[in-house]
């Protein structure tokens, strides 16, 4: 299917560029996202006349973007988790919680901004991940991901151990009283 890009889009073409592509992508996300057009003889028209437009707020948002790069660069984001005493957490730290960390410090952020290169983080550390916050501005960003004080890991095989023994401190209880009521 031919469309006509309104903005950049990775791995497709640049603003006005006429490209190819399947007709579901286009029709499911580029078309009602606003990011491309149906190349007709029309819509190449309405282009035309509008492209300076197009590409003044393009070069705005790249330049937002950049602003928002430097605030960000060298930052170093905290994320408090439970984790057992090996340093593996229950769970995961994922996007959400990058971006949620981010607000807390009073970055705008978005989840989908947020590139995890060796997904969800699942142990205690210090880790290096990416912001894409526009096709042209990436961001390396620092995340450490700390244990939660106080968090206990309990085996659970210990834990039916400690079952066990208290119902038998129960049964032996149980016995002596009873023991002392018939004597």
């Amino acid at each position: 299917m031919e469309i006509i890009l309104l903005e950049k889009i990775d791995n497709v073409g640049g603003i006005g560029d006429k490209v190819s592509v399947k007709p579901g992508y286009a029709r499911n996300f580029l078309i009602p996202q606003g990011k491309a057009t149906l190349a007709t003889a029309e819509n190449i028209a309405r282009f035309e006349a509008r492209r300076a437009e197009i590409e003044a707020k393009a070069h705005t948002e790249l330049e937002a973007a950049q602003a928002r790069a430097k605030r960000l660069e060298g930052q170093i984001v905290k994320v408090t988790a439970n984790a057992g005493p090996e340093g593996k957490l229950f769970g995961s730290v994922g996007t959400a919680d990058v971006a949620e960390a981010c607000e807390a410090l009073g970055i705008e952020v978005e989840r989908s901004e947020v590139r995890l290169p060796e997904g969800p983080l699942r142990v205690v550390g210090e880790h290096q991940i990416e912001l894409h916050l526009h096709a042209d501005v990436n961001v390396s960003l620092t995340v450490v991901v700390e244990g939660q004080e106080g968090a206990v890991w309990v085996d659970p095989e210990a834990e039916d151990l400690v079952d066990e023994a208290s119902e038998e401190a129960v049964d032996n209880a149980d016995d002596s009283s009873a023991g002392k009521e018939n004597g």
